[in-house]
């Protein structure tokens, strides 16, 4: 209403004006206040050019708070710890889903203390520190808004030696992490192919850890627990050797090249195949035939594995 007062005066004084102009005797100013009051258009027949303001008090209110927001949200990873200033990765949902049933992405941040502004409502909130991940809530009000997120994590290296502690070489190993379950159909993979002596950040709790040495049957298994804002240190033990083949026409003779090899198991399975003149793997503790193929004559030999060195095993033309 003080919008369409203040409209009835700019116009009382323009006509005012005119009449000033055309009669020196103007009738007394309050003569014209009525007519004016009464030829004013009501809200809802105002021309359309007019601003309408807004219909209720509480409309207003709206407009103002639905204004964004700013919002600060950090992390720590125990309670009453220390603050994370790296590595960290921010996710801000709204409450709505998408097409696909998801919840739609509202902001995105990877600073360590993540700055948004957000219209008010409420939200989920998500953050990962390598494979160490949270989320909670936040309701966002008019105001400064902030959130820490306690991520109770804890860091995991691993590494493997031979039984016996014979070291083994880094670019053979590596290690995959799996939730705690009685079978891998009810396990959930955490981190895949993770080299030795990598640090993998992870929510504390029990993971089932699996070794790979070398890409044949040298594996084993663990399970480990991680305990918040601590590294745990872990060693696994194979029970396997580096082996290595070669053709020969005597002990200790000159290896014969372009060979095609085959290692079986003792249940006729095939394990291994390669061609040359050293070919070498890693097999797991047990017994083996290995087959060396050089044109149309296949040589063979049984041999055993046992865990320590690298060892070599010769296969004699002669003996055939």
């Amino acid at each position: 209403m003080k919008v369409l007062r203040w409209i009835a005066v700019l116009g009382l004084v323009g006509v005012t004006s005119a009449y000033a102009q055309q009669a020196p005797m103007p009738r007394p100013a309050p003569q014209f206040l009525a007519p004016l009051a009464t030829e004013a258009a009501p809200p809802a027949e105002a021309p359309s050019e007019t601003p309408a303001a807004p219909a209720t008090a509480t409309a207003a209110i709206e407009t103002v708070t639905s204004d964004p927001q700013p919002v600060v949200l950090t992390a720590m990873v125990t309670d009453g710890g220390r603050q994370i200033d790296q590595g960290l990765v921010w996710r801000v949902f709204t409450t709505k889903t998408d097409t696909a049933g998801q919840l739609e992405l509202a902001a995105k941040s990877d600073s360590p203390v993540a700055r948004f502004s957000l219209s008010p409502g409420n939200y989920v909130v998500h953050v990962a520190y390598g494979r160490a991940q949270a989320s909670d809530t936040i309701t966002v009000a008019e105001g400064s808004n902030s959130k820490n997120i306690v991520l109770e994590a804890g860091g995991l290296r691993l590494n493997a030696a031979v039984t016996g502690d014979v070291p083994i070489p880094i670019n053979l190993l590596h290690f995959d992490v799996l939730t705690a379950g009685t079978s891998d159909a009810d396990r959930a993979m955490v981190a895949q192919g993770i080299s030795a002596n990598d640090i993998l950040t992870v929510n504390a709790g029990t993971y089932h850890i699996v070794s790979y040495f070398g890409a044949v049957n040298a594996v084993v298994r663990a399970d480990l627990r991680v305990e918040a804002g601590q590294l745990t240190d872990a060693t696994l033990y194979h029970r396997a050797a580096q082996t290595s083949f070669k053709l020969v026409s005597e002990a200790g003779g000159e290896a014969i090249a372009d060979v095609d090899w085959t290692v079986k198991t003792t249940d006729g399975t095939t394990i291994f195949t390669d061609t040359g003149a050293f070919p070498s793997t890693v097999l797991q503790e047990g017994d083996y035939l290995v087959l060396a193929k050089r044109g149309d004559t296949v040589f063979n030999r049984e041999f055993e594995v046992t865990p320590g060195q690298p060892r070599e095993i010769e296969v004699l033309t002669t003996v055939y």
